[in-house]
């Protein structure tokens, strides 16, 4: 994988390295200051005019429908609570007969990513089809319930949707306004380093001057590294925008202001990816404590600091600068949502379709799928095929041997690998949050301050060794975060404990059938499970005696029910070779086969938000125009509308 790190001698302008002259045998000395200036302005205009000649073509009009031609948004009506009425959306099972007839395109899988690119695609006019393996829709959006309370699986907490957010905006368009969103309290996260009651905890405040602010109270000696490190973070951050247009633009030129090192030149975004959290962090500060918090931040994007680009890690801190939001009535309410929409066009989303392979036509196309159903196969035929399955998935299991053996396939393969498994233990609590001391605010917990050499002993740990202690803890209580809960379970509270797992540790038994793997395989979750409890119940003493029921999930479960091919809680690892600025061109909506396209977060980045950003991508490619352009001249036209209306 080519790197951003390169050694040939720096000439003074700004600093920079000059990839232009890599590999050629006069030494850029005897070129002169000048003449080295003349030929980095001569590639710098030839960059610009080359983006502007791409944006001109990606901004200009396309003959497909608008998905935002008008606001859609309208007042939000009553939360539904009726659980019939919400089968009726969420479990409609896959059958034959409920194909639509004259599909314009079939999704598989109704992630986010899922989702969002169908409801895109019905909002221009097209008839879609999604198809989900599990029982319920909504992927990692989903929530199921045991024993009289409701658990959500993925969604914890999500950031950038303050009212006159564009990531808000586009969420609204894509739920007609009625995903309600509930803000979390000034402090939405909180670490503690050591043992809890017995350790210092400290706080991430919503808001640029508060966050930053809040870490220099808590760290009075250390104001300047933190100044820095804020300065340096939103730089990169605001860089994403790049990513975006090297997604977009022909591959080819991509590949060409990737290797020519122009990339990295003019974007701070690219030019830090190849740089690790934990060594950027090293040189800001020497404060143990300080290098902890300003890392914390890495499993929501499931990678350790060392191995961690500092690129993503700047998309996340810059993420939830402004703080979190949850979903009013839960993360079922996204799904719930969007697939009325889907249905208006003329589409369907439907449950319990296990989709064996994708169709391949005589000439290489893509035009279709072949879906599980009983001990038949129901081939469902569409011009046009998306995968929200995942680029393992899509590429190793679903594609005929020929094609996923062919070098465009092999290629992506070899850029990406296997993200980190995750175990999720749920708790159902007897107690309002009141009665039992919950906070709405997230906990990361760590042991001590070195987060790589933590983590890094776990993972290399046997499994009998690892369940004995599980270092790395992430304590949400969604009971406490959604406003409506009390009005839906009285008297009822639940936490949601998130810790990573090796797949390797629960791979014997991954042919057994869920919920009858047998003793050995219980026995050790069991063992896991005690082991967390003990360390959250010093967190919130007050739950102790008090709960009711305990659900817990291997990465076998999210191999059961998300279809992670091992487990992953985020996809294809988000490491630095991932953010290099060649994979994250290749990794696009297109593919190699003709007419099938991939959708949501390994097209982008993770969670709930590379899932949509993928979508986007995705339906801008197939409707061959620019949504984002769309969305931000719609924004824009409401934003003045508003203006006129108050003056």
């Amino acid at each position: 994988m080519r790197t951003a790190h390169w050694k040939e001698e720096r000439v003074p302008f700004r600093g920079l390295p000059c990839p232009a002259f890599r590999g050629k045998e006069h030494s850029i000395s005897t070129l002169g200051e000048t003449g080295i200036k003349a030929v980095m302005w001569l590639f710098w205009i030839l960059l610009v005019l080359l983006l502007l000649a791409l944006l001109r073509k990606l901004l200009s009009g396309s003959s497909s429908p608008n998905p935002f031609s008008v606001d859609s948004r309208r007042p939000p009506a009553p939360l539904v609570t009726d659980k019939a009425v919400r089968k009726k959306v969420l479990k409609q099972v896959f059958s034959a007969a409920r194909v639509p007839e004259k599909l314009d395109a079939v999704v598989i899988g109704s992630g986010f990513g899922g989702l969002a690119v169908a409801v895109l695609l019905s909002k221009a006019g097209k008839r879609v089809l999604v198809l989900e393996q599990h029982g319920k829709a909504g992927g990692c959006c989903h929530t199921f319930n045991k024993k009289g309370f409701e658990f959500d699986v993925g969604i914890h907490y999500i950031g950038q949707l303050g009212e006159q957010s564009l990531i808000r905006f586009l969420v609204d368009q894509l739920t007609e306004g009625q995903l309600q969103w509930a803000k979390m309290p000034s402090v939405f996260d909180a670490v503690i380093l050591g043992e809890p009651g017995n350790s210092k905890t400290y706080r991430l405040y919503s808001g640029k001057k508060e966050y930053t602010e809040g870490l220099k109270k808590q760290f009075p000696d250390e104001a300047a590294a933190i100044e820095k490190y804020m300065e340096l973070t939103m730089k990169v951050a605001r860089g994403v925008t790049h990513m975006n247009i090297l997604k977009m633009m022909p591959l080819p030129l991509a590949r060409f202001l990737s290797r020519s090192g122009l990339l990295a030149w003019f974007s701070p975004f690219y030019r830090m990816a190849s740089r690790s959290v934990t060594d950027v962090i090293n040189e800001l500060t020497t404060n143990e404590q300080l290098r902890a918090v300003l890392s914390y931040i890495f499993p929501t994007y499931g990678v350790l600091p060392a191995n961690a680009s500092f690129s993503l890690h700047s998309i996340l801190v810059h993420h939830f600068l402004e703080g979190g939001w949850y979903p009013r009535g839960g993360p079922s309410e996204i799904a719930f949502h969007t697939i009325p929409l889907i249905e208006k066009a003329g589409g369907a989303v439907l449950t319990k379709a296990t989709v064996q392979s994708i169709l391949v036509n005589a000439e290489g196309k893509a035009c279709g799928v072949s879906v599980q159903k009983g001990q038949d196969l129901v081939n469902v035929h569409a011009p046009i095929v998306i995968s929200d399955a995942g680029i393992f998935n899509t590429y190793e299991r679903l594609l005929p041997v020929e094609i996923r053996n062919s070098p465009g396939i092999q290629d992506q393969l070899r850029m990406v690998d296997h993200g980190l498994g995750g175990f999720l233990v749920f708790l159902g609590l007897n107690g309002t949050k009141e009665e039992l001391g919950l906070e709405a605010t997230n906990y990361f917990i760590y042991p001590h301050h070195n987060l790589d050499e933590v983590m890094n002993r776990f993972l290399a740990a046997s499994r009998e060794e690892a369940a004995e202690n599980i270092p790395v803890l992430f304590v949400t209580t969604p009971s406490g975060k959604d406003p409506t809960w009390e009005e839906r379970y009285p008297g009822k509270s639940t936490m949601c404990i998130l810790a990573f797992a090796q797949y390797k540790w629960f791979e014997e038994w991954k042919d057994e059938k869920v919920q009858k793997r047998g003793a050995d395989y219980e026995s050790l979750k069991n063992a896991i499970v005690d082991s967390i409890l003990k360390t959250v119940v010093k967190l919130y003493p007050c739950i102790e005696g008090k709960i009711e029921c305990v659900s817990s999930g291997s990465p076998l479960s999210n191999q059961h029910y998300i279809a992670a091919p091992e487990g992953e809680i985020y996809g294809a690892d988000h490491s630095i070779s991932r953010m290099q600025a060649e994979t994250t061109a290749a990794l696009r909506p297109q593919t190699s086969v003709p007419n099938l396209y991939l959708t949501g977060q390994d097209i982008s980045t993770c969670g709930f938000m590379g899932a949509l950003h993928g979508a986007v991508l995705c339906a801008s490619v197939v409707l061959q125009r620019n949504l984002l352009w769309d969305a931000l001249r719609l924004r824009k036209t409401n934003l003045a509308n508003n203006c006129k209306k108050k003056d």
